[in-house]
C-alpha cells in the first residue's frame, strides 16, 4: 500500500470511527442499553478505510455505508429492511395507495401483462384500455418473458411524462398502440358487487391508507342495492396485508364494541399492547370514524371470509379475530403465516428503518406466526384440485424467519409436494409448450371458492378439498 493509500485509510478510519463513538454514546445517552461492542465497532472501521484505500476503483462512502445498514438489517428477519431513497419512495405508495403511472389493475395470461380492470378515471380508462386486453409490448420492451413486477416498473415513472403501449384486444383481433401521459394515480384496495339477489361479495386487496373510507363507501353503496342482504362474503385472498389500523378497523366493522380484535408484544414498552374494536384503536388524531354511518345489520349478517396462501399479515389479524370471536367462517387455504408487527422509523427525510418489534396474536392468544390461520373449510382453488397452491411461498420457506415461540420442525412433506408440484407444473408445460392456464379472476363467474363461500351461506353443499392438510410450524434445520 503507497503512503499515500495508508494516509486516506487511516483518515478513512478515524472518520468512521468517531462517528462510531458518537453513536455509541449518544445510544448511551438514550437509553439503558448495553454499550456497543467497540472491537467489532473498530472492524467495521478498519474494512470501511481499506475498501476505501484499496479496492480497484473509488467507491462512494455513502454508498458504503447504507450498504454495511442494509446488510445489518437484511441479517435480522425477512420483514426488517433499510429503505434507501428509491425504496423508501416505492414503500410510501405502496401504503398511501397512490404512485405514477397508468392505472391498471394487472396479472398475466401466455406471458402477456392482462389488463384485469383500468382504474376509474385514470389515463388507461380515459384511452378507451378495457379489461381483458392484452399489453405485448411497453415501449420498445416485449412484455413476454417480463415477471409481473418488472411490467410494472416499466409502466411507472415521471409524472406528466409518456408511455406507449401496444394492445392486443382478442374480441376484435387486433394489435394498436396507445400513448398514455402518467399521472399520480389513486390505487383501489376495496371493490364489491351484489353477486345475486341477497349476496354480496366484498374484496380488500391491500390495508393501505384509504382503504378504511373505501370499505366503508363500498358497503354503504352495497347496502344501498341491497338494504336486507342474506350473506357477506370478505374476500382477503392474495392480501399481502399492510397498515395495522385499517385491519383493526375492517375488523371492528364485524364485531361488537370492545371486543379485542389482536394483541401484541416484544421488547419494548410501546410493542405491548391489545386492539379493540373500537375508533379509539385505529383513528389518527382528530380523524372522524369513516365506519359511523354503516348500518348496524353489518355486526350480524352471516359471513364468510375466503383467505389463502398469500394472505398475509393484516388480513390474518381480520380472519383471525373474525374466526375466534366466531364471527365469521374463514374458507380457503392455510394462510402465508406472517405473524409479526414492523414499525418504520424515519432516518432522514429520504431513508428510512422498517423493524419487527413485535409478534402480534389473535384475540385466542394465538401466535399465528410461521403457521397462518387455518380455515374452518379447506378449499381448493378449482374443481379440479389445486394448481399453484404448493408453489406459493410461505413465511415459514423464508429463510431466518421468526418462529412463533414454539419447537419448529422442517416439514419434510411439505418439500416433497412443493418438488412434486414443481415437476408436474414443468412437465405440463413442456408436453403442451404453453403455461398452466391462470385462475379464474376473483370475484367472477368462474370463481370455484367464491361459489363454494356462497353455496355455505345459502345451506348448499360444499365442495371441501379432499387433499389439504393443516401445516404446523417449521423451521430449516442447519445441516
Amino acid at each position: 500500500m503507497s503512503a499515500k493509500f495508508k494516509v486516506a485509510g487511516w483518515l478513512a478510519l478515524g472518520v468512521v470511527a468517531g462517528a462510531l463513538t458518537t453513536m455509541q454514546l449518544q445510544a448511551n445517552a438514550r437509553s439503558n442499553l448495553s454499550p456497543l461492542p467497540l472491537e467489532e465497532l473498530q472492524q467495521l472501521a478498519a474494512v470501511f478505510a481499506m475498501i476505501k484505500s484499496d479496492y480497484v476503483e473509488p467507491i462512494d462512502e455513502k454508498k458504503l455505508i447504507n450498504d454495511a445498514i442494509a446488510g445489518m438489517v437484511a441479517g435480522l428477519d425477512p420483514h426488517s429492511q433499510f429503505f434507501d431513497k428509491k425504496n423508501f419512495k416505492e414503500f410510501r405508495e405502496g401504503t398511501t395507495g397512490k404512485f405514477v403511472g397508468v392505472g391498471i389493475e394487472i396479472g398475466m395470461e401466455d406471458g402477456l401483462v392482462k389488463i384485469v380492470s383500468p382504474i376509474e378515471g385514470s389515463p388507461a380508462f380515459r384511452a378507451g384500455l378495457k379489461s381483458g386486453d392484452l399489453i405485448s409490448k411497453i415501449d420498445d420492451s416485449l412484455v413476454r418473458g417480463l415477471g409481473i413486477d418488472q411490467a410494472v416498473k416499466r409502466m411507472r415513472g415521471e409524472l406528466g411524462s409518456k408511455v406507449q403501449l401496444t394492445i392486443y384486444r382478442k374480441s376484435e383481433n387486433r394489435s394498436f398502440p396507445v400513448t398514455i401521459v402518467r399521472e399520480e394515480i389513486h390505487n383501489r384496495s376495496v371493490r364489491g358487487k351484489i353477486i345475486e339477489p341477497g349476496y354480496a361479495w366484498l374484496r380488500v386487496s391491500q390495508f393501505q391508507d384509504s382503504t378504511v373510507d373505501d370499505f366503508a363507501k363500498k358497503l354503504e353503496e352495497l347496502y344501498k342495492q341491497e338494504p336486507h342482504l342474506k350473506g357477506l362474503v370478505l374476500d382477503l385472498r392474495n392480501d399481502p396485508g399492510g397498515l395495522l389500523e385499517a385491519s383493526v378497523a375492517i375488523s371492528s366493522a364485524f364485531l361488537t364494541k370492545d371486543l379485542e380484535v389482536v394483541s401484541t408484544n416484544g421488547q419494548i414498552a410501546d410493542s405491548k399492547a391489545s386492539f379493540k374494536a373500537n375508533p379509539d384503536f385505529y383513528l389518527r388524531r382528530g380523524g372522524n370514524d369513516p365506519l359511523r354511518n354503516l348500518p348496524a345489520a353489518l355486526k350480524k349478517v352471516p359471513m364468510i371470509v375466503l383467505v389463502n396462501e398469500g394472505s398475509a399479515s393484516a388480513s390474518e389479524i381480520v380472519a383471525g379475530a373474525l374466526q375466534d370471536h366466531k364471527r365469521a367462517l374463514i374458507m380457503g387455504a392455510q394462510t402465508f403465516g406472517k405473524g409479526s408487527v414492523q414499525t418504520v422509523r424515519q432516518l432522514s427525510p429520504e431513508t428510512a428503518l422498517k423493524i419487527t418489534t413485535a409478534r402480534y396474536y389473535t384475540p385466542s392468544g394465538r401466535s399465528i406466526q410461521a403457521t397462518g390461520i387455518l380455515p374452518d373449510i379447506l378449499l381448493d382453488e378449482t374443481a379440479e384440485g389445486n394448481v399453484f397452491a404448493a408453489l406459493r411461498t410461505r413465511e415459514a420457506d423464508l429463510e431466518k424467519h421468526l418462529n412463533n415461540g414454539k419447537e419448529e420442525v422442517k416439514d419434510e412433506a411439505r418439500e416433497k409436494a412443493r418438488e412434486e408440484a414443481r415437476e408436474k407444473l414443468e412437465a405440463e408445460y413442456a408436453k403442451k409448450n404453453e403455461p398452466p392456464k391462470p385462475l379464474p379472476e376473483f370475484g367472477s363467474a368462474e370463481d370455484f371458492q367464491l361459489n363454494q363461500a356462497l353455496n355455505h351461506l345459502k345451506g348448499l353443499p360444499v365442495l371441501v378439498s379432499k387433499t389439504a392438510v393443516e401445516r404446523k410450524a417449521e423451521a430449516k434445520i442447519d445441516e
